[in-house]
């Protein structure tokens, strides 16, 4: 018992280390709460991890109320990807079609909400995936960007 808790332990840091954490950029209340947090869309932005010169702008919904400003809340799975070549990019790690660089927990327990990426070798372009995941039933909901890899770039 204590090798897999060892071992999820271990799975759990490298998958933390290889993952991108954001920084919210703004957010707007959509939805007024008498007691606790608002409803509201928050902007956040992340660097992927194994590509230089690319960042990802997401767009989703946080619930509110006493549940959200406790942290018990679970986000609906509306969400919005926009990635941009913010620099020259360079590949700093092979990459792995379908790899998690993002990953937010939308519910205190088995919901998340992840951003895959793919490499469009044909076409030389790195796409996005912004979708949610519940251990038992996902949803069908999300959102897609893609950014060519520029072979020069200039501001």
């Amino acid at each position: 018992m204590q090798r897999l808790a060892m071992t999820v332990l271990v799975f759990s840091a490298a998958l933390a280390a290889s993952v991108a954490s954001a920084e919210e950029i703004g957010s707007v209340s959509t939805v007024f709460k008498a007691l606790g947090a608002n409803d509201k869309i928050v902007v956040e932005a992340f660097d992927d991890p194994k590509v230089a010169g690319v960042t990802c702008y997401l767009s989703r919904a946080k619930t509110g109320g006493i549940k959200g400003s406790l942290g018990v809340a679970e986000d609906t799975s509306d969400a919005s990807i926009a990635c941009r070549q913010v620099g020259p990019i360079r590949i700093v790690e092979a990459l792995k079609d379908g790899e998690v660089v993002f990953k937010k927990d939308t519910s205190f327990l088995f919901k998340t909400m992840q951003v895959v990426r793919f490499h469009d070798h044909k076409r030389d372009v790195l796409v996005y995936l912004v979708y949610s995941d519940r251990i038992i039933e996902g949803s069908p909901k999300n959102s897609v960007s893609a950014v060519a890899i520029e072979k020069s770039w200039a501001p």
